[in-house]
């Protein structure tokens, strides 16, 4: 594959970067993020011609885009792409795993093959993902595999039993690599982004057998706020990163509440991620061959999603805000010794 905007051999300066799932949704606002920073980004998804449009975003936001059409459930293709990534730009720095497929049913009218094939694209997708980012990365000693993650990964919902079990899945590999990588003494460096309902294209091609189209669960978040999120964990050393409070109060609500959720989503799992739009009986799905047309970033709820998140700027800012609330409570102490003093010299002179 030639390298868009750029000569022969490895460009100048910037990371290099491969985005796997970057045709559409958060894969596509994570891979212009990079490239804002300059980055030379590689964009793995199964269509051309939406790569072609993902490069030539990241070319307009300043960086250099490689297309690379792969299914992510081939371990052989993701391995060979790898290959090609570094044979044109060079040392793979930061790899970010974003593919995804889901399947809205619920588990009784969910066909064996639609969860194998949403599993082997969530889950395997990501696991060769990360194999074929560490056989370069562990013999470099650096690097860093950046997993997008959902509250999902700890609370599964009813009607996305398949996408919540690989993501689900994907908690256990991680903790096991990471231990590994540990035992090891490696440098190379593993973290998961966890993230809230978004605005992206899925709910208009993934695979539904219910009567009404799919929606993000509200409160719903644009996907840059992800993209941010992800740009952010690639250089900053955090195991998890938690994005938007909706993620924050599932997990931790999930953690002490089980049993309440599991009521809770009973009652209202199945209308909250429904619009009140019948699914149109010619609707395309993107389960086994992509939909053509140019999706973008965004879906259909801009007038819903959220432009940023004040949870993530909070917990990318914690040691600062740790540090004021140190330092506002000293003020506070120095303040009352002070009155007291004060108080005191009162007192003698009275």
């Amino acid at each position: 594959m030639a390298l868009r905007g750029a000569s022969n051999g490895r460009p100048a300066g910037g990371e290099v970067v491969v985005v796997a799932g970057a045709s559409a949704g958060v894969g596509r606002a994570t891979a212009r993020r990079f490239a804002a920073d300059g980055a030379h980004v590689a964009l793995l998804a199964r269509d051309r011609g939406r790569l072609e449009s993902a490069a030539a975003e990241v070319e307009r936001a300043g960086g250099r885009a490689l297309v690379l059409p792969v299914d992510v459930a081939d371990a052989g293709s993701v391995e060979a792409a790898a290959e090609e990534v570094e044979s044109v730009l060079g040392p793979i720095d930061v790899w970010v795993n974003s593919a995804m497929a889901t399947v809205y049913a619920p588990v009784a009218y969910t066909a064996a093959a639609e969860f194998e094939r949403a599993t082997a694209v969530t889950y395997l997708g990501s696991v060769w993902g990360a194999m074929a980012a560490l056989r370069r990365m562990r013999r470099r000693d650096r690097g860093t595999i950046v997993q997008v993650g959902s509250a999902l990964a700890y609370r599964g919902i009813p009607l996305q039993a398949a996408y919540s079990g690989a993501k689900h899945a994907l908690q256990g590999f991680y903790e096991s690599l990471r231990a590994e990588l540990l035992h090891e003494g490696s440098a190379v460096r593993v973290t998961i982004v966890q993230l809230p309902a978004l605005n992206t294209p899925q709910f208009s091609w993934a695979r539904t057998k219910m009567e009404r189209t799919p929606q993000p669960v509200p409160p719903i978040f644009q996907p840059e706020v992800a993209a941010e999120a992800i740009a952010w964990a690639a250089e900053n050393p955090r195991r998890e990163l938690y994005v938007g409070w909706p993620t924050v109060k599932t997990i931790l609500g999930n953690r002490l509440l089980g049993g309440a959720a599991d009521r809770y989503l009973a009652r209202t799992g199945y209308e909250s991620q429904q619009t009140d739009q019948p699914v149109d009986p010619d609707r395309d799905d993107n389960l086994f061959e992509p939909v053509p047309g140019d999706f973008g970033a965004r879906g259909e709820f801009d007038d819903q999603a959220k432009a940023r998140s004040l949870q993530l700027w909070a917990s990318v800012h914690r040691e600062w805000l740790g540090l004021a609330a140190a330092a506002g409570a000293g003020a506070v102490a120095l303040a009352r010794r002070r009155a007291g003093a004060v108080a005191l010299a009162r007192r003698r002179r009275d």
